[in-house]
């Protein structure tokens, strides 16, 4: 017989576990991001970096009405995922407040300026590049196994719904970034493509290897058509016929590559989100969907507002709602909420193999 003392002590332990344990249940998935500017909800504002949105009018539609390091007017694309997840947003890794129960919401590792090989954005000194990234989110799990247990840790993280966006700056602050940079005098674009994806596979695969298991890959936007590279590489704000192939090739071979890697797995682990698809729809016919300019940015200064940096002193529009492109590279909320909408519950052209909707409704039976 246990002594009542001792009895009551065990009880009281169990009774705490269970409470633990219930938590974690009703805690809506983890959500872990990857990637570059499009997604980055903040990192950059702890870092010794130029690649930064922590000024106004950057967040003047956040719900605080101030920056947060979003390159947006208000909430980016992991917002509104989170969203839809019944969750609040993931912190920025690097924020102090990412700690206790926080961590069950997952995190944000991702890092304006970055792109998938590790020359990009090198103009940005201290980003957060993908290697680094994929390190802090080793170190995430760390925290995570102290705070409710290795075995729970692990579960936490196979049970999370994990989004990644890269490739972008790797045309636009590499290969594009002057006129005979080192990579365009290097590879020709379809080759530089293909060793871009060959790169992208080694980050998908370290992913798979820490413990993702389901994972939204997003392909890239119609980069020759964002204000800045219309301000800078045409006559008459037609889209950069260069940049836009090289968008042409690309995202092909990343939906081709996310096929073969799942099926070397065994398993759909990948899905190809085509929001190079979804934006291509708004800056083709802006009207259709209740915007009256793709080709001029909402904050900026010279030609399209697509010269510069988004700041205090630039051309601000009044109405961000009728923007598809709030900065030089980035896009709206509004915009950024059709872009989610696809991913949620957009057909194969979007979302190949499956949607997000697809992917919830098939985890809560498992």
């Amino acid at each position: 017989m246990y002594p009542l003392k001792e009895l009551l002590a065990a009880v009281a332990f169990a009774f705490v576990a269970m409470q633990g344990s219930l938590v974690l249940e009703t805690q809506a998935r983890a959500f872990f991001v990857f990637g570059d500017s499009l997604v980055d909800n903040g990192n950059n504002n702890y870092l010794p970096t130029t690649a930064r949105a922590d000024s106004p009018p950057y967040g003047i539609d956040y719900p605080t009405r101030r920056p947060t390091g979003r390159f947006s007017n208000g909430f980016n694309i992991p917002d509104l995922i989170s969203e839809e997840l019944g969750s609040e947003s993931t912190l920025p890794f690097l924020s102090p407040e990412l700690r206790g129960e926080k961590l069950l919401v997952g995190a944000n590792f991702a890092s304006a300026g970055v792109g998938i090989l590790n020359d990009t954005g090198i103009q940005f000194v201290g980003i957060l590049r993908p290697a680094r990234q994929l390190q802090l989110f080793e170190e995430y799990q760390g925290r995570l196994a102290a705070l409710v247990g290795s075995e729970q840790a692990t579960t936490i993280v196979n049970q999370g719904l994990v989004l990644i966006t890269l490739g972008g700056n790797d045309f636009v602050n590499n290969y594009f970034l002057v006129p005979y940079s080192f990579r365009s005098r290097q590879y020709s674009i379809p080759d530089y493509c293909k060793y871009l994806i060959t790169e992208y596979r080694k980050i998908l695969v370290r992913l798979y290897e820490l413990g993702a298991r389901r994972v939204l890959v997003t392909g890239t936007g119609p980069l020759g058509c964002v204000p800045e590279e219309r301000a800078t590489r045409s006559r008459n704000g037609e889209c950069a016929p260069e940049v836009q192939r090289a968008v042409s090739i690309f995202n092909p071979l990343l939906v081709q590559m996310i096929k073969g890697l799942n099926s070397d797995l065994g398993s759909n682990i990948f899905v190809a989100a085509n929001t190079g698809k979804s934006s291509a729809d708004l800056v083709t016919n802006p009207g259709e969907y209740g915007f009256e300019t793709a080709q001029e940015a909402c904050c900026g200064q010279g030609r399209y507002n697509g010269i510069g940096l988004c700041t205090v002193v630039s051309n601000l529009c009044p109405n961000r709602d009728v923007y598809v492109f709030w900065d030089a590279f980035h896009p709206t909320e509004r915009a950024n909420r059709y872009i989610v909408r696809n991913i949620l519950r957009g057909n194969t052209d979007y979302m190949n193999p499956m949607n997000l909707s697809t992917i919830l409704d098939l985890d809560s039976r498992a």
